[in-house]
């Protein structure tokens, strides 16, 4: 069956605020410029929004940029911070209030809103369609487009394919979407994004890229416990057990809603940790626990978390595209927000593209320009600014990088003038088991707490069974031969979700290792974390995965 293959303007791969910043921003200054272009956004999930996933308290300063006129555009902000509370954890029942002077400046979130950023993104791409971009919601971009070293779109994902790889009834062939540029947005470690930082060598000279795993839950709570705006951040508990790093969050939001989570930071070194029952552990705690009592959980979700920071920011502009918002790393970690940065990298790459499409640039360009924009913006500032946190944090631990952190944004005002430095890979930071503490995680109350299977129910996830596994292991044999032995295979505790187990062979053999990868709710993490790197994630067909209402 022949490929077909259509024409664009410019490409976005990813209808994350990245992507949608960038497609709203390039169609306004078409539009102002009377100039008509095509502009095509391709989007692996469901729909819109179906899967994003983060905190979410929003930094409103690129909406202001992009929309002036949000309110009466009717976005989705209908909650302003009220009131910032901080705990340090230091025990399963005891904890200590930051008092407000002694909280670093950038944790402080006046002016800021609690929403769900899949239904901002939702909004934006209504905005985007309005203006006239072509979105594209359930077609997974599978492959790069390269010809004599430029990028020239994408190839998406085959559809009808059995697990065997053979066609089913009404297959559908790859279909390429050329373009002149092409904007690649797909969020922590797309996995495109990983292809072009090898092409180009985009990461060469930076600090490793570090990450962390995000796990939330949105509750309907008891009304008498429900304060709207109010934000709870800890650190500490559980995740101090262990040595690791990371912290949780509490935020109200309206409709007698409020969001709880943990970040685990994924340079953790111990393989016993489990990200997820850290999380529900978290929940136990008096302090997490009075907010949650009585309540009742309806949605569920993870995510990995690109938290590198300037030190470990890629070149984002090679020949024919861009490599924008999370998919290069633009979060700021002190602030614990990456929305704001995402959408304006997104912004910045729009106007790039756009006036080297109105030089009559025919595609195929390094726009080295974004690199001017980037460094001259407020995106760029705010990032370097903010270097030593997530180093310093990983290096020193979370009470002196805490301090550090206090240090230079309350008193100095500026940051120090040496730069701290993470040059450990987090998959390598993983110790022996046998040098290592196993971990008594208590079984869920199916009240405050719950298990993996249920959970992954709440997300609403949904693959094809019938078709190529989407994990893919570059060596079969090394989780039984290899991580097994060393690490008592981190994967089965790693996955938020189960999708990873160690069973019994059928034909009494002995181990086996078991991929459930129609429960996978696409966070990434063992791509990230595997200790042998050997976990390769893929793009499954498109419309599959999670689907997060709310989040």
């Amino acid at each position: 069956m022949e490929r077909e293959s259509m024409e664009f303007d410019v490409l976005i791969v990813g209808a994350g605020p990245a992507g949608l910043s960038a497609a709203c921003r390039i169609q306004q200054l078409a539009n102002e410029a009377e100039q008509e272009l095509t502009v095509c956004v391709v989007e692996k999930g469901s729909e819109v929004g179906a899967h994003i996933i983060a905190g979410t308290v929003f930094e409103p300063t690129s909406l202001n940029e992009l929309f002036p006129d949000w309110k009466e555009r009717g976005a989705p902000l209908n909650t302003p911070v009220t009131r910032d509370d901080i705990y340090f954890l230091r025990g399963a029942d005891s904890a200590r209030k930051a008092p407000n002077a002694f909280v670093p400046k950038n944790m402080h979130n006046h002016g800021n809103y609690i929403i769900s950023l899949a239904n901002l993104c939702r909004w934006l791409g209504e905005q985007a369609e309005q203006l006239g971009v072509e979105i594209y919601p359930g077609f997974p971009a599978a492959e790069v487009l390269y010809e004599d070293g430029v990028v020239k779109g994408i190839l998406t994902g085959e559809f009808g394919v059995d697990a065997e790889g053979n066609h089913k009834d009404g297959y559908m062939p790859p279909m390429e979407l050329r373009a002149k540029y092409t904007l690649f947005s797909e969020g922590c470690r797309g996995h495109l994004g990983k292809d072009l930082l090898q092409q180009f060598n985009l990461d060469e000279g930076k600090d490793p890229q570090h990450y962390g795993l995000g796990i939330k839950e949105l509750w309907d709570i008891d009304p008498a416990n429900h304060e709207p705006g109010l934000v709870v951040h800890t650190a500490g508990w559980p995740l101090s057990e262990s040595g690791s790093t990371g912290g949780g969050f509490l935020y109200h939001l309206e409709n007698g809603q409020v969001y709880v989570g943990l970040i685990t930071d994924l340079s953790y070194s111990n393989p016993y940790v489990s990200p997820f029952e850290e999380f529900q552990r978290m929940k136990t705690h008096p302090t997490i626990k009075q907010h949650l009592e009585g309540g009742k959980r309806v949605s569920y979700g993870a995510r990995a978390i690109t938290k590198g920071g300037y030190n470990s920011l890629p070149r984002m502009h090679f020949p024919g595209g861009l490599l924008l918002g999370c998919d290069a790393g633009t979060l700021n970690s002190s602030k614990i927000k990456g929305s704001h940065t995402a959408m304006k990298s997104g912004m910045l790459g729009a106007e790039a593209v756009f006036e080297a499409i109105q030089k009559g640039s025919e595609g195929g360009e390094d726009l080295t320009a974004f690199a001017e924009k980037f460094e001259n913006s407020w995106l760029f500032r705010e990032l370097f600014a903010e270097r030593n946190f997530s180093p310093a944090m990983h290096k020193f631990g979370t009470v002196i990088g805490g301090g550090i952190a206090y240090l230079e944004q309350n008193i100095l005002r500026r940051p120090l003038p040496i730069t701290f430095h993470d040059t450990t890979p987090d998959h390598a930071a993983l110790k022996p088991a046998s040098e290592c503490s196993k971990i008594d995680y208590p079984k869920p109350d199916n009240k405050l707490t719950f298990d993996r299977l249920s959970s992954a129910f709440m997300s609403n996830t949904n693959h094809e069974e019938d078709q190529p596994c989407h994990l893919q292991l570059k060596d079969p044999e090394i989780p039984i031969r290899d991580n097994l032995p060393t690490y008592d295979e981190p994967a089965q505790r790693y996955c938020p979700v189960g999708v990873y187990e160690v069973v019994d062979a059928e034909d009494g053999s002995g181990k086996k290792f078991q991929i459930n990868a129609q429960n996978c709710i696409h966070c990434k993490t063992c791509d990230i974390k595997d200790p042998a790197q050997n976990i390769q994630w893929v793009v499954p067909e498109g419309g599959g995965g999670p689907n997060y209402p709310n989040m």
